[in-house]
């Protein structure tokens, strides 16, 4: 029986980084059917494993017999400690700049303000940092496999950039001599820690 598998999103982008990934097992991922009328659980972990854990477990519990996959993904700066991780993309809102993370607003352009403005005076060679997602698949409630997935970079001290979104336009990628946001598409998916995770997931699977 071929390996059905559903991803617990609706975001375009994730989509994308997922099916690339999967295309390279000659898999096909789809977004969970009626995900968009569903309510999403509070992701109150404190880790990118408890948050994707929580949601590919309640998700799965909708599909029965369905695999499920579910990430939580952030960025985590080394000399900040690891943050913003899990509180990525409310990062701005828990400083109080904004009210709520919000895909129609300027949340990114606060997030990026905020994490220059904690990083200033810290050297160049002080401010690596990685995206990094953590990938979960549950059936009928149950975790079945789990796999990470990292890119490496260092922040700059100004964004460049038009593309991505994010904190794409601050995240440098010294061995391409550009940031997340100066990449083109390809390239980028090519360097995906969602799709990393994914390829490092879909061998246990296929394997189980």
């Amino acid at each position: 029986m071929a390996l059905r598998l559903f991803a617990a999103t609706t975001s375009a982008g994730k989509l994308r980084d997922f099916r690339t990934a999967a295309r390279a097992f000659a898999l096909d991922l789809d977004s969970l059917p009626g995900l968009a009328a569903i309510p999403a659980p509070e992701e109150n972990g404190d880790t990118f494993l408890a948050n994707a854990a929580l949601k590919a477990v309640y998700y799965s519990r909708l599909a029965p017999g369905e695999l499920v996959l579910a990430d939580d993904s952030g960025l985590e700066v080394d000399a900040l400690g690891g943050a913003p991780g899990v509180r990525s993309a409310r990062y701005a809102a828990d400083a109080g700049l904004i009210d709520s993370p919000d895909a129609c607003d300027n949340t990114d352009v606060w997030n990026n303000t905020l994490l220059l403005q904690r990083l200033d005076g810290i050297p160049p060679a002080l401010r690596t940092a990685r995206y990094h997602c953590t990938l979960v698949a549950a059936r009928d409630s149950l975790v079945v496999q789990v796999a990470d997935g990292a890119v490496e970079g260092v922040i700059l001290d100004a964004p460049r950039g038009t593309g991505g979104f994010g904190y794409d336009p601050v995240f440098f990628l010294p061995a391409l001599g550009k940031t997340m946001a100066e990449i083109d598409l390809e390239t980028k998916l090519g360097l995906s820690h969602r799709g990393r995770a994914l390829a490092a997931l879909l061998p246990k699977l296929l394997s189980a």
